[in-house]
Protein backbone atom coordinates (compact mmCIF):
# COMPACT_ATOMS: atom_id res chain seq x y z
CA UNK A 1 0.00 0.00 0.00
CA UNK A 2 2.79 2.44 0.92
CA UNK A 3 4.59 1.79 -2.38
CA UNK A 4 1.34 2.29 -4.28
CA UNK A 5 0.75 5.58 -2.41
CA UNK A 6 4.29 6.69 -3.24
CA UNK A 7 3.74 5.90 -6.92
CA UNK A 8 0.41 7.77 -7.00
CA UNK A 9 1.88 10.83 -5.30
CA UNK A 10 4.97 10.76 -7.51
CA UNK A 11 2.77 10.72 -10.58
CA UNK A 12 0.59 13.51 -9.25
CA UNK A 13 3.66 15.62 -8.48
CA UNK A 14 5.17 14.95 -11.88
CA UNK A 15 8.41 13.64 -10.42
CA UNK A 16 10.44 10.54 -10.95
CA UNK A 17 8.88 7.44 -9.51
CA UNK A 18 10.89 5.66 -6.86
CA UNK A 19 10.76 1.91 -6.64
CA UNK A 20 10.96 0.99 -2.95
CA UNK A 21 13.42 -1.85 -3.51
CA UNK A 22 15.75 0.39 -5.53
CA UNK A 23 16.35 2.94 -2.75
CA UNK A 24 15.97 0.81 0.38
CA UNK A 25 19.20 2.11 1.91
CA UNK A 26 18.35 5.77 1.30
CA UNK A 27 14.90 5.29 2.84
CA UNK A 28 16.35 3.49 5.87
CA UNK A 29 19.04 6.16 6.29
CA UNK A 30 16.46 8.95 6.02
CA UNK A 31 14.14 7.35 8.57
CA UNK A 32 17.03 6.82 10.99
CA UNK A 33 18.20 10.39 10.53
CA UNK A 34 14.73 11.82 11.17
CA UNK A 35 14.40 9.65 14.27
CA UNK A 36 17.75 10.86 15.58
CA UNK A 37 16.86 14.48 14.80
CA UNK A 38 13.49 14.15 16.56
CA UNK A 39 15.04 12.53 19.64
CA UNK A 40 17.74 15.19 19.97
CA UNK A 41 15.28 18.04 19.41
CA UNK A 42 12.75 16.57 21.85
CA UNK A 43 15.47 16.28 24.52
CA UNK A 44 16.54 19.89 23.97
CA UNK A 45 12.92 21.10 24.06
CA UNK A 46 12.20 19.22 27.29
CA UNK A 47 15.33 20.68 28.87
CA UNK A 48 14.38 24.17 27.68
CA UNK A 49 10.87 23.80 29.10
CA UNK A 50 12.29 22.70 32.46
CA UNK A 51 14.80 25.55 32.56
CA UNK A 52 12.59 28.42 31.43
CA UNK A 53 9.23 27.28 30.13
CA UNK A 54 7.87 27.93 26.65
CA UNK A 55 9.83 31.15 26.13
CA UNK A 56 13.07 29.19 26.57
CA UNK A 57 11.75 26.46 24.23
CA UNK A 58 11.29 29.06 21.47
CA UNK A 59 15.04 29.65 21.58
CA UNK A 60 15.63 25.91 21.30
CA UNK A 61 13.60 25.73 18.08
CA UNK A 62 15.27 28.88 16.76
CA UNK A 63 18.90 28.01 17.55
CA UNK A 64 19.28 24.36 18.53
CA UNK A 65 17.13 22.75 15.81
CA UNK A 66 19.17 24.23 12.92
CA UNK A 67 22.39 23.31 14.76
CA UNK A 68 21.21 19.72 15.23
CA UNK A 69 20.24 19.53 11.53
CA UNK A 70 23.59 20.97 10.44
CA UNK A 71 25.62 18.59 12.63
CA UNK A 72 23.63 15.53 11.52
CA UNK A 73 23.82 16.62 7.90
CA UNK A 74 27.56 17.12 8.02
CA UNK A 75 28.12 13.78 9.74
CA UNK A 76 25.86 11.88 7.32
CA UNK A 77 26.45 13.81 4.10
CA UNK A 78 22.84 14.97 3.85
CA UNK A 79 20.95 18.24 3.66
CA UNK A 80 18.46 18.19 6.55
CA UNK A 81 15.78 20.69 7.45
CA UNK A 82 12.24 21.38 8.53
CA UNK A 83 9.52 23.03 6.49
CA UNK A 84 5.81 23.74 6.65
CA UNK A 85 2.94 25.22 4.71
CA UNK A 86 2.78 27.82 7.52
CA UNK A 87 6.32 28.70 8.52
CA UNK A 88 7.49 30.52 11.58
CA UNK A 89 11.00 31.13 10.30
CA UNK A 90 11.11 32.27 6.64
CA UNK A 91 14.36 30.29 6.21
CA UNK A 92 12.18 27.15 6.37
CA UNK A 93 9.89 28.17 3.50
CA UNK A 94 9.25 25.09 1.35
CA UNK A 95 10.56 24.90 -2.19
CA UNK A 96 8.12 23.92 -4.96
CA UNK A 97 8.68 20.18 -4.47
CA UNK A 98 8.34 20.36 -0.69
CA UNK A 99 5.17 22.46 -0.95
CA UNK A 100 3.57 19.90 -3.27
CA UNK A 101 4.48 17.05 -0.92
CA UNK A 102 3.15 18.96 2.12
CA UNK A 103 -0.14 19.54 0.29
CA UNK A 104 -0.36 15.80 -0.46
CA UNK A 105 0.38 15.07 3.22
CA UNK A 106 -2.65 17.18 4.16
CA UNK A 107 -4.81 15.25 1.67
CA UNK A 108 -3.58 11.95 3.10
CA UNK A 109 -4.43 13.11 6.64
CA UNK A 110 -7.92 14.18 5.51
CA UNK A 111 -8.34 10.72 3.96
CA UNK A 112 -7.74 9.21 7.41
CA UNK A 113 -4.04 8.42 7.40
CA UNK A 114 -2.22 8.84 10.72
CA UNK A 115 0.22 11.80 10.41
CA UNK A 116 2.80 9.91 12.47
CA UNK A 117 3.30 7.48 9.57
CA UNK A 118 3.08 9.87 6.64
CA UNK A 119 6.25 10.06 4.55
CA UNK A 120 7.20 10.45 0.92
CA UNK A 121 10.37 9.94 -1.08
CA UNK A 122 11.41 10.21 -4.70
CA UNK A 123 14.32 11.03 -6.94
CA UNK A 124 14.46 14.44 -8.54
CA UNK A 125 16.73 16.44 -10.81
CA UNK A 126 18.48 19.21 -8.92
CA UNK A 127 20.91 21.46 -10.72
CA UNK A 128 23.19 19.07 -12.64
CA UNK A 129 22.61 15.94 -10.56
CA UNK A 130 19.97 13.49 -9.40
CA UNK A 131 19.08 13.55 -5.74
CA UNK A 132 17.05 11.38 -3.40
CA UNK A 133 14.47 13.46 -1.51
CA UNK A 134 12.62 12.35 1.59
CA UNK A 135 9.97 14.03 3.73
CA UNK A 136 8.38 12.87 6.99
CA UNK A 137 5.34 14.60 8.46
CA UNK A 138 5.68 16.23 11.88
CA UNK A 139 2.48 15.65 13.86
CA UNK A 140 1.51 18.39 16.30
CA UNK A 141 1.90 17.06 19.84
CA UNK A 142 0.10 18.40 22.90
CA UNK A 143 3.26 20.24 23.94
CA UNK A 144 3.52 21.98 20.53
CA UNK A 145 0.30 23.95 20.94
CA UNK A 146 1.84 26.01 23.73
CA UNK A 147 3.73 27.91 20.99
CA UNK A 148 1.84 26.82 17.86
CA UNK A 149 -1.78 26.69 19.08
CA UNK A 150 -4.67 29.10 18.70
CA UNK A 151 -4.29 30.48 22.24
CA UNK A 152 -0.78 31.56 23.21
CA UNK A 153 0.29 33.03 26.57
CA UNK A 154 1.24 36.74 26.51
CA UNK A 155 4.95 36.17 27.34
CA UNK A 156 5.22 33.55 24.58
CA UNK A 157 3.34 35.85 22.20
CA UNK A 158 5.78 38.69 22.94
CA UNK A 159 8.85 36.51 22.32
CA UNK A 160 7.40 35.16 19.06
CA UNK A 161 6.60 38.68 17.87
CA UNK A 162 10.17 39.74 18.68
CA UNK A 163 11.87 36.82 16.91
CA UNK A 164 9.37 36.09 14.12
CA UNK A 165 7.38 39.18 13.12
CA UNK A 166 5.87 37.33 10.12
CA UNK A 167 5.03 34.12 12.02
CA UNK A 168 2.41 31.95 10.31
CA UNK A 169 2.86 28.81 12.44
CA UNK A 170 -0.15 29.17 14.72
CA UNK A 171 -3.62 27.75 15.12
CA UNK A 172 -2.57 24.11 15.23
CA UNK A 173 -4.33 21.44 17.27
CA UNK A 174 -2.87 18.14 18.51
CA UNK A 175 -2.83 15.68 15.62
CA UNK A 176 -2.50 18.32 12.90
CA UNK A 177 0.46 18.15 10.52
CA UNK A 178 2.76 20.87 11.81
CA UNK A 179 5.18 20.49 8.90
CA UNK A 180 7.80 17.99 7.81
CA UNK A 181 11.39 16.99 8.17
CA UNK A 182 13.06 17.12 4.79
CA UNK A 183 16.21 15.35 3.63
CA UNK A 184 18.11 15.63 0.37
CA UNK A 185 20.86 13.20 -0.53
CA UNK A 186 23.03 13.28 -3.65
CA UNK A 187 22.97 10.00 -5.55
CA UNK A 188 26.15 8.53 -6.97
CA UNK A 189 26.66 9.14 -10.67
CA UNK A 190 25.99 5.94 -12.63
CA UNK A 191 28.82 4.58 -14.75
CA UNK A 192 28.24 4.98 -18.47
Amino acid sequence: MKQLMTMVIAGALGIANVHADEYTQQVADSRATVKEFMQQLKGELQQGMQEGGPVKAIGVCKDKAPAIAAALGERKGLKIGRTSLRVRNPVNTPDVWEKAVLEKFEQRKLAGEDPAGIEFYATAAQEDKTVFRYMKAIPTAELCVVCHGAVIAPDVEAKLAELYPQDQARGYQPGDIRGAFTITQSLPVADK
